[in-house]
Formats: C-alpha cells, sequence, structure tokens
C-alpha cells in the first residue's frame, strides 16, 4: 500500500517537473485554453467582425477589432496579452503594453523584442513585478527591472541561481523518492525470499 502511495508520489513530482520545466508550442499571449482555437488554419475573430489565416496570427497588423489575431503584440488597442507567470499567478494585460520596455508579466515573456533584459522573477511564487508598482516612477520600474537594484548591484545575477535551486529541490525530491520507493521494494523482495524458503 505504501510501495503504491509512494510511486504515485513520485509519478505525480514527475509529472509537475517535466511540465513546468516544458515549453509549449502556442504563440505568445494565448491563454492555453484557447489551444484549439488557434490550432485552426481559419480563425474566425472573436467578435465575429472577420476571420484570418493562422499564418497571420501575431503578424504586427491589426485584422479584427477585438484583438483576436495579435494577442502577442501592440498592434491592436483592444487585444489582451496573457503572461503564462509559471511559478506565480497567471494574468491577462492590454497587448498595448508588450514590448514597451516595461516589464510587466513576471516571466518577462511581455518584454520578447524589446531592448530591456526581464529576469523571470516568479520564482516559487514570488512576483517581482506585481511588488515594483508601488516603488513610484516607471522610470525607477524600469532601472530597477534592467538589472539594478537600489544598492547599484546586478539582479540579473540572482534570478537564474533561484531557478537552479527550484530545479535542484525537485531533483533531490525525485531522488528521495527513488531511493525510498527502491528501499522499500528490496526490503519486501528480501521478506518473500526468507519466507519461501
Amino acid at each position: 500500500m505504501k510501495t503504491t502511495v509512494l510511486l504515485k508520489s513520485l509519478l505525480l513530482i514527475s509529472w509537475f517537473f517535466f511540465h513546468v520545466s516544458s515549453t509549449t508550442d502556442l504563440p505568445l499571449g494565448i491563454h492555453p485554453l484557447d489551444e484549439k482555437y488557434y490550432g485552426l488554419e481559419v480563425i474566425k475573430c472573436k467578435d465575429g467582425s472577420n476571420s484570418f489565416t493562422k499564418d497571420r496570427l501575431n503578424d504586427d497588423f491589426c485584422d479584427c477589432l477585438d484583438g483576436t489575431d495579435e494577442p502577442g503584440t501592440a498592434a491592436c488597442p483592444a487585444g489582451k496579452f496573457y503572461c503564462r507567470n509559471v511559478g506565480s499567478t497567471p494574468k491577462f494585460m492590454f497587448s498595448s503594453r508588450v514590448n514597451d520596455n516595461i516589464c510587466d508579466c513576471c516571466d518577462g515573456s511581455d518584454e520578447y523584442d524589446s531592448t530591456v533584459n526581464c529576469p523571470n522573477t516568479c520564482v516559487m511564487g514570488g512576483d517581482f513585478s506585481y511588488r515594483t508598482r508601488s516603488y513610484g516612477s516607471r522610470r525607477k520600474h524600469l532601472d530597477l527591472i534592467g538589472g539594478k537594484n537600489a544598492n547599484g548591484g546586478n539582479m540579473d545575477d540572482s534570478t537564474p541561481r533561484l531557478q537552479g535551486l527550484k530545479i535542484l529541490v525537485l531533483v533531490q525530491v525525485v531522488v528521495i523518492i527513488i531511493f525510498l520507493v527502491s528501499r522499500k521494494l528490496y526490503r519486501r523482495s528480501r521478506f518473500k525470499r526468507r519466507h519461501l524458503r
């Protein structure tokens, strides 16, 4: 019974680890529940005003009044961009804020084509981009996200370390579970061999 629970836990943790670390084929700015909708060859605008082919998705030209065709660009004023923010809270924002040199998503996905380097601050539920809103001017926000903290130090060094620590902890948990399961199976097999003699 305990072995089954341990195996299920191992499978769940492995699935979570690979699910979090894997990338999706969805274009930027699209909610995962809309994957089938955007998977069609001819896509109808959500407001019904027009339709467009898949190759015109995120082409930086607004074909739909509601911005359905441009979730990953700033081309449509009414468009919505989806921040996946893995490790934190996902959110929608106006697509006009995409590539505006301000890190609005804590995963930095909204600034994929700008000059600003947005570190992923969505580590373990933290969301630095939400907290920096209270620091005052957008210039301070840009300086802070662009790589300098209040003491003039470089923040970019800590983000990869935190991501590496997150992966290391997950790997260690998986190794411990594998060890416990194998130890339990080994003891069970020794017990059966003794009683079969």
